[in-house]
């Protein structure tokens, strides 16, 4: 007889991370089968292990067309050998593959988690989730027949819809699906979409503090994008020194890249001084944030983020920059602000040798939207226009 563990993530200290991986210790394996609606590389990288340890057994079946689904997480699914992987494709955006379920069975027992998670780093962990992990006896009559009726109703899925059960056995096809919609770039964002304006000049009618759960968010390490070729191109005109800007929603279909996202956000960051007297730097520093390890932060700004900027020697040892960032604070778009950024160019002294930023954003006519004590703790993001690399999105949420 099952033996069933309710799963509240977020609320409480369980996650589906573990429980997922837990999956993997039933003895004597024989099968394992996984539906998900999204997937990431994030959430693959959190079970990769355990899938390429039992690949030869392992079905997985992931909706595509979704807007969500990534070519890097089905690309990494892709690429474990002898895993056999199906792409949903239901052929209309209105209508999403939304099974989620992890069924593994071994010879004796099985266990199947069933609820809301994908394979995503939201769905592992950070997100409120639910679940139902069930401890399955396979010599019950009752637990064996719900084990085999899930195996052969997802078995017969390729045969019964063969133009939108899709066995993925080559890169080339998850290619065609990127450049088909199908799939989305990881490093391709939708920007902030506001369907509210300010309210005030120094904050908005939403005083709703970041919930604080129970589990610890896990945050993926950002890769470095590269310089844009380029390409000049007409801007706006800036809003600065506007008191109380209407919202100002980035343009649809635009997608912009995400280039850079800090650590939780500190009173230096936000200009908030810490005691009367206390004097605000004004800026905020463009550091390792949650780039990788691989990424040299001392020079990934000036050199790939804005390269495509007019830069000029503020001093013999200054550089600097001026560009058009749209502000959104917990989705709300506070307008379009021209900001000057500014780079330390020398390589010997004490603060580059320590690897300190080299490279700060000043907040200019921003700071009285930023300097605000409910955005500590959380992070900021700086998007780059993927046509026009001039143009920048910089969020708080």
């Amino acid at each position: 007889m099952a033996k069933a563990e309710f799963i509240l993530q977020g609320f409480t200290t369980r996650t589906h991370r573990a429980a997922v991986r837990e999956l993997f210790d039933v003895p004597d394996l024989e099968r394992i089968v996984l539906s998900v609606s999204y997937i990431k590389e994030s959430g693959v990288q959190e079970i990769e292990n355990q899938l390429k340890a039992h690949a030869a057994i392992t079905t997985i079946l992931a909706g595509v067309r979704n807007e969500i689904t990534s070519h890097q997480g089905v690309a990494r699914l892709q690429r474990i050998p002898r895993i056999k992987l199906y792409a949903v494709d239901t052929g209309s955006r209105q209508v999403v593959f939304h099974p989620k379920f992890y069924l593994v069975r071994g010879r004796t027992h099985a266990r199947l988690l069933v609820g809301s998670a994908n394979l995503t780093l939201g769905g592992l962990n950070n997100n409120i989730e639910a679940g139902l992990m069930l401890d399955l006896d396979v010599a019950d009559p009752t637990d064996k027949a719900l084990i085999d009726n899930i195996e052969s109703q997802i078995a017969a899925l390729p045969r019964d819809y063969p133009s939108h059960v899709l066995k993925v056995t080559d890169v080339r096809e998850l290619d065609e699906m990127l450049r088909t919609g199908r799939l989305v770039d990881e490093t391709a964002v939708t920007p902030p979409r506001p369907t509210t304006s300010a309210v005030q000049s120094s904050g908005t009618s939403d005083t709703v503090p970041r919930i604080k759960l129970k589990v610890l968010p896990l945050r993926s390490a950002l890769k470095k994008v590269r310089a844009k070729p380029k390409r000049p191109q007409p801007l706006k005109a800036a809003k600065a020194g506007a008191r109380a800007p209407k919202a100002v929603p980035a343009a649809v279909g635009v997608e912009f890249e995400l280039v850079w996202e800090s650590k939780p956000l500190t009173r230096r960051d936000l200009t908030i001084p810490e005691a009367p007297g206390t004097h605000a730097t004004g800026s905020v520093n463009l550091d390792a944030g949650l780039l990788s390890d691989t990424v040299d932060h001392r020079h990934y700004f000036r050199d790939e983020v804005f390269a495509n900027l007019v830069w000029t020697a503020r001093s013999l040892t200054v550089d600097e920059a001026f560009a058009k960032f749209q502000l959104v604070l917990k989705g709300i778009s506070y307008g379009e602000f021209k900001l000057p950024i500014r780079h330390t160019t020398g390589t010997t002294s004490k603060a580059y040798k320590q690897h300190n930023a080299m490279t700060r954003l000043s907040w200019g006519p921003m700071r009285e939207f930023v300097a605000r004590p409910d955005f500590i703790g959380r992070t900021l993001a700086l998007y780059r226009d993927k046509v026009d690399p001039k143009r920048f999105i910089l969020e708080i949420d």
